[in-house]
């Protein structure tokens, strides 16, 4: 990982020029993957149900274990390049990769959950980000990370560009307010391990990059903050914070690119009502 600060430039990740194979999947490879996804989209509800003042992030991880272990399945973080955890809890300016402790969770907080899980050896990764007590200005912050989210995963169509992706998370963050868009953490092709080819930037211009085939899994992970888009990161080697202090957002899913469009792995419903308001072509709804 690597990270910048508000006075360095920052890090853009080289995603066009890679040569790295892409892991293309079958569908029945694909469908091992949903069982993943399924497990890392109960254990989020689970947790997102007990976040409330009061409770602290270890606490909240304990949950996200235990639900993980009921599962039978495994957590993918713990003890990923050594990470401590089950699940990252990132509260108000902690953008990604907060490491769950002491803290406890106070009103006018904002918490995001990012949780991974193994099922059979194939991966599933998906976060949220909840308001405690919001204000209209979280409110709005959370419905533009979001709503980034989907329109990203609107463009997950055979033939479209990686970049295509990232052009069209930009474009609805721009429209949604004057929001940074973070730059030095992007989302991944995700399969037989939690991070593969390609990247996925949540910025840039469309029409670049590798295409997307049936086949290929992406975690796409938009993260906007509140003020400025740099971040810096904490001497615990992990938690990523806005320069500025702002809050930040993040919102992520898994999705399938198949030969019926996309289908959102971790999401309940294969992401059938969000594609359905979008007219996206989708086989979500008859796999949810």
């Amino acid at each position: 990982m690597k990270s910048g600060t508000a006075s360095s430039p920052p890090f853009v990740p080289d995603v066009f020029n890679r040569r790295d194979r892409l892991e293309i999947k079958t569908p029945a490879q694909i469908e091992a993957m949903r069982r993943a996804g399924l497990v890392v989209a109960s254990v989020l509800d689970l947790v997102v149900a007990q976040i409330a003042p009061g409770i602290t992030t270890a606490e909240l991880d304990q949950i996200a274990a235990a639900g993980i272990r009921a599962a039978g399945a495994l957590p993918s973080f713990l003890g990923y390049h050594g990470f401590p955890a089950c699940i990252c809890v990132s509260v108000n300016d902690e953008v990604v990769h907060g490491i769950p402790g002491a803290r406890t969770i106070e009103a006018g907080d904002l918490v995001s959950v990012d949780c991974g899980a193994i099922v059979a050896g194939w991966h599933g990764d998906a976060a949220v980000t909840v308001a405690v007590a919001a204000t209209e200005a979280d409110q709005a912050l959370l419905l533009a990370t979001e709503e980034a989210l989907w329109a990203g995963l609107a463009v997950t169509q055979i033939g479209a560009k990686v970049s295509d992706i990232g052009a069209a998370v930009e474009a609805s963050v721009r429209a949604a307010g004057p929001y940074g868009i973070v730059e030095e953490f992007v989302g991944h092709g995700i399969g037989t391990a939690m991070h593969l080819p390609p990247d996925v930037p949540n910025f840039g211009a469309p029409g670049r990059g590798p295409r997307l085939v049936a086949g290929l899994a992406l975690a796409i992970e938009p993260m906007v903050t509140a003020g400025q888009r740099w971040v810096q990161v904490l001497e615990d080697e992990w938690t990523a914070v806005t320069a500025d202090g702002s809050k930040a957002a993040h919102f992520e899913h898994t999705v399938a690119i198949t030969e019926e469009g996309p289908w959102v792995l971790t999401a309940h419903d294969g992401g059938a009502a969000r594609f359905a308001a979008l007219s996206v072509p989708s086989p979500a709804a008859r796999r949810a």
